[in-house]
């Protein structure tokens, strides 16, 4: 009777069973699966666990103890069986990757993990390759700095020169001097090296044998160059397309500074004559008939008032004319744009990539005015305290592109 209740019960509890909705059904046995996988999954961990670490998960889960004892009491050396340093390194490297992705790193140092550079012990490990030299480490530093110069001078080009004409005059290539042995173009930009970057050219070319016996005369006049708009146009364009081409640009106001400490504080009756004299008569308010006569004395003030007026007396000059107008970089794809403030490196790279002689050195003295003080930031900056901010002001934005296609920071904190 008791067993016919308990059977009566047992069919009524089925049939409710049996009524249950089918999202009911899934959830019951979706949560039977998951404690399965569960359980499952924590006996395995325990087993890793067991076998150390650089388990790999397909390798055999029944190494039996006895064959781990006879492996620590017979080690093999890396020499017999050179890839398990290998393995070693590659496991290093995946727990490395696990431990960047954790979620216990935060995002700051997981960024820290990635940009630093990786920590290597040179105890026990075996490697092929020799080691980088540091000659080597800063020659790459410096080809990706000047890769950088190329493409931001692309940035600004596109940005700001985008209608330009795209067609090459001779008038555009009237300062760029040929080297057709080494197959070299060179763009002279005055205050920036030119000279010494001339007798280099005079030496690879054949016609001297050591650039220091070289007189500024003889580089300058001596007719050993020749400029690109001197061939015709289907000469300049194989030149343009076939030849490195390269140019030296300099910080612009510790330019326009040296260029007037050069044509108008030393005797240069040249400029003194063409420049100096009708800039005394314009801008200065009591000239002497002595400064009016020889325009000698210029002062630093006058010489901006000069720069700036859009009515100059007298038109511009090759050595304080704005760098990019000189060389057109938004039409030339030069393949090295340098800067006068790390020449020594710089200029043994270029040579070096034209496969200069290994002895050939660009020259580092001073020819003109060899005893006065190379133009420098503190100089710069005290010949512009001789004059007002807005004045300072309208100075940068005259070499406004140069600053920004050269890559080149403010000069003073206070400019805008």
């Amino acid at each position: 009777m008791v067993w016919m209740k308990l059977r009566m019960e047992m069919d009524s509890l089925w049939i409710r069973v049996r009524r249950m909705p089918r999202s009911i059904w899934f959830i019951l046995l979706f949560g039977v699966g998951g404690a399965l996988l569960f359980l499952h999954l924590e006996d395995l961990s325990k087993m890793l666990q067991q076998q150390g670490p650089g388990a790999e998960y397909g390798s055999s889960l029944r190494q039996s103890k006895e064959g781990l004892q006879a492996a620590e009491a017979n080690p093999v050396s890396p020499m017999q069986h050179p890839n398990v340093e290998e393995s070693k390194q590659k496991a290093a490297t995946v727990s490395q990757e696990q431990d960047i992705g954790s979620p216990q790193i935060t995002k700051r140092q997981r960024k820290l993990l990635k940009t630093s550079p990786q920590i290597t012990h040179s105890k026990n490990v075996s490697s092929t390759s020799p080691p980088v030299s540091a000659r080597e480490e800063s020659l790459g530093n410096l080809s990706s700095v000047l890769e950088t110069r190329k493409q931001v001078m692309k940035n600004m080009c596109a940005k700001y020169k985008s209608g330009i004409s795209r067609t090459i005059t001779p008038d555009h290539v009237k300062y760029m001097y040929v080297e057709d042995k080494y197959k070299v173009l060179y763009c002279e930009v005055p205050k920036s090296g030119c000279s010494n970057w001339k007798r280099t050219l005079i030496v690879l070319s054949g016609k001297a044998s050591n650039p220091d016996k070289l007189k500024h005369e003889q580089v300058h006049y001596g007719g050993y160059l020749k400029t690109l708009n001197r061939y015709n146009q289907k000469e300049i364009m194989h030149r343009l397309q076939t030849y490195k081409k390269f140019i030296f640009v300099r910080e612009p106001l510790d330019r326009v500074v040296s260029a007037y400490r050069d044509k108008f504080e030393n005797p240069n009756d040249y400029y003194h004559n063409l420049f100096g004299k009708p800039i005394i008569k314009k801008y200065r308010v009591t000239p002497s008939a002595e400064a009016l006569k020889t325009g000698n004395g210029v002062t630093f003030k006058e010489f901006v008032q000069y720069l700036l007026d859009g009515h100059r007396p007298v038109g511009m000059d090759i050595h304080w004319e704005q760098m990019n107008k000189l060389c057109h970089p938004c039409l030339i794809d030069y393949d090295l744009i340098g800067k006068f403030e790390n020449m020594e490196e710089e200029s043994n790279f270029f040579l070096r990539m034209i496969r200069a002689p290994h002895s050939l050195k660009l020259p580092s003295f001073k020819d003109r005015n060899p005893k006065d003080v190379r133009t420098s930031k503190e100089i710069t900056e005290r010949y512009f305290s001789q004059v007002s901010f807005m004045e300072r002001q309208r100075v940068y934005d005259f070499y406004y592109m140069d600053y920004l296609m050269f890559n080149y920071s403010k000069p003073f904190n206070d400019l805008y």
